[in-house]
């Protein structure tokens, strides 16, 4: 198996859920030499440092400051969620001799991939210690759930068009009508707490079937979680491989994108504002200077793209269609659901070039809109250059994607490339890239 393909899905089986996703990300941070900050505290930043924080448990930004007289950042943002349904407080219900655990969609998903598959969950729980509130991941780890499907012979039109209610077709059973009742239990004893204790959860489901390399070269790779956690892997590489440049580099996981990201922890709060009015203010800039600081800096907003579809291609723009293993994706849309323009795609391609990275264009085709991206939506809270950036993927927001075993690699160098320049803006429409 190709050394990172392998690494990859090692990095999303850790993952299954946004908690596990920071958690994860935590602890390569901190064997990387990094250490974490605290919104609540203050913050003693020094030259040379290498710092961390966390929002919700489930949204992330690390940095490095190699100098305090930095010119700009070089910001990557990506997505750690994923479609998926969350379990509902007080959730199980008896329905005709089985026990079913009631769930509500998160996000947009392809429903038909649930079906008949070996599911569990995990996510956040809270519990009570004494006069403290905790909270901390949990993942239940084992196959308990499975949305059965309705037989072709009790549903005969089930292969045309389809439509699945989401509160009838989609809620999983977890056992006969003997078990009502002991989810909670198995949560207590996996937190070693007792049930009283437990305050609250938020549990979603995940796919129990591991990702896998495949086809005749091996050229291929299918996981769950795929969008966008192969380029929250492939960013963070990244960052970690990249040598210090004139600039800062930030690397970022915000939660909450398939939602909208309008939470605390989202795209679309304060989170990154935050962060970097800190790291400006820890570094002795004034507001002008911090001005300059955001005019010299780029943000690449990662998260996947579709690739051309073999079974129908018809639904590609005609000419901007990336394949899987093409090379890293530029997304382009003339009312800016993606921020990518003429300067940002001038500056991201010229960083490819340098690295020896193919570049690919998707554009939708112009009847099928496109949603909004972390590109668009972190802009609102800070205004910089950007490019919506991805790896070409088959079968988005089913519960099991495929993507190209070397896009990840492709997208890796890239970025080293890019946390290691620095950018510099001289002129309005103008930047000197070193």
């Amino acid at each position: 198996m190709n050394p990172t393909a392998s690494r990859l899905l090692a990095f999303i089986d850790s993952c299954p859920s946004p908690y596990h996703t920071v958690s994860s990300l935590k602890e390569i941070l901190l064997s990387s030499g990094y250490t974490e900050l605290s919104e609540g505290t203050s913050w003693p930043l020094r030259a040379g440092g290498r710092y961390f924080l966390t929002r919700g448990l489930s949204s992330l930004i690390a940095f490095r400051l190699p100098t305090l007289s930095y010119v700009g950042f070089q910001i990557s943002a990506s997505h750690g969620d994923s479609p998926t349904f969350r379990l509902k407080e007080n959730g199980e219900a008896l329905t005709a001799g089985y026990t079913r655990v009631t769930v509500e969609k998160y996000g947009g998903m392809l429903c038909a991939s649930w079906f008949d598959r070996p599911l569990s969950a995990a996510g956040l729980v809270t519990v009570l210690r004494g006069e403290k509130i905790l909270s901390f991941p949990v993942d239940l780890g084992r196959d308990l759930f499975l949305i059965p499907s309705v037989a072709i012979h009790m549903n005969r039109s089930a292969n045309e068009g389809a439509t699945y209610n989401p509160a009838v077709d989609m809620q999983p059973i977890i056992g006969s009508s003997s078990v009502r009742g002991e989810l909670k239990t198995l949560l207590s004893e996996l937190c070693s707490v007792r049930e009283e204790e437990i305050l609250g959860a938020d549990l979603t489901l995940y796919p129990r079937t591991p990702g896998s390399v495949w086809g005749i070269k091996e050229e291929f790779l299918s996981s769950p979680r795929l969008d966008d956690l192969q380029c929250v892997y492939a960013t963070l590489q990244g960052f970690l491989s990249s040598s210090d440049g004139e600039s800062l580099p930030l690397f970022c996981v915000f939660d909450s994108e398939e939602v909208g990201s309008a939470t605390r922890q989202g795209a679309g709060s304060t989170f990154l504002r935050d962060t970097i009015d800190r790291i400006g203010e820890a570094s002795g800039k004034s507001l002008s200077e911090r001005c300059q600081a955001i005019a010299s800096s780029f943000l690449v907003s990662s998260d996947n793209a579709h690739a051309l579809h073999p079974n129908h291609p018809e639904l590609s723009d005609g000419v901007n269609r990336p394949v899987l293993n093409g090379g890293v994706v530029l997304k382009h849309n003339a009312g800016r659901r993606y921020v990518t323009d003429a300067l940002s795609s001038a500056v991201f391609s010229a960083l490819c070039r340098r690295s020896g990275v193919p570049v690919q264009h998707f554009s939708n085709r112009p009847d099928l809109l496109g949603g909004s991206t972390l590109g668009n939506i972190s802009g609102r809270q800070v205004s910089l250059l950007s490019a919506d950036v991805g790896l070409p993927q088959l079968s988005m927001h089913s519960c099991y994607e495929t993507a190209g075993v070397s896009d990840t690699d492709f997208l890796i160098s890239a970025m080293t490339a890019f946390f290691s320049s620095s950018l510099r803006q001289t002129s309005s429409g103008e930047m000197v890239l070193s």
